[in-house]
């Protein structure tokens, strides 16, 4: 789907742009991943999964609300950094990155995924390295 489709159907649209947004998106993006490394000795990987996409995604938010853009769309975050920031973030981190929303969808809606110990380390080295990323471009 493209960026006009996503804003026809406002799952993006655009806001005053917003710097205080967009640090704090920042801020709880690097609670989730300090979070997702703790939770990785209880064993709870599904948990894991959760709170290092929740960490991208809020790094990613943080992005949006420098440019004034709000989503009502997991997707739509995906889309917008496709396509605004591709060359900036790589398009393996953002190929990642949407594998991990995926992940995400499936640890929280799925019947039958489990999630293995190489799964909640992978995600957590990508959602540290997303971090950096993002709060690079930030800078």
């Amino acid at each position: 789907m493209k960026l006009d489709e996503l804003f026809e159907k406002r799952l993006l649209r655009k806001i005053p742009k917003d710097a205080l947004k967009s640090k704090k998106s920042l801020e709880i993006s690097k609670k989730y991943l300090e979070d997702s490394k703790k939770l990785v000795t209880t064993g709870g990987f599904n948990f894991v999964i959760l709170a290092a996409y929740t960490s991208m995604f809020h790094a990613a938010r943080a992005i949006l609300y420098r440019d004034g853009i709000q989503e009502k769309s997991h997707f739509a975050v995906f889309a917008y950094l496709k396509e605004k920031y591709l060359t900036q973030i790589g398009n393996e981190l953002l190929f990642e990155f949407n594998n991990a929303r995926e992940q995400r969808h499936e640890g929280l809606y799925g019947l039958e995924y489990e999630f293995k110990e190489e799964d909640v380390k992978h995600i957590i080295e990508l959602a540290e390295k997303f971090y950096k990323k993002i709060k690079t471009l930030l800078s």
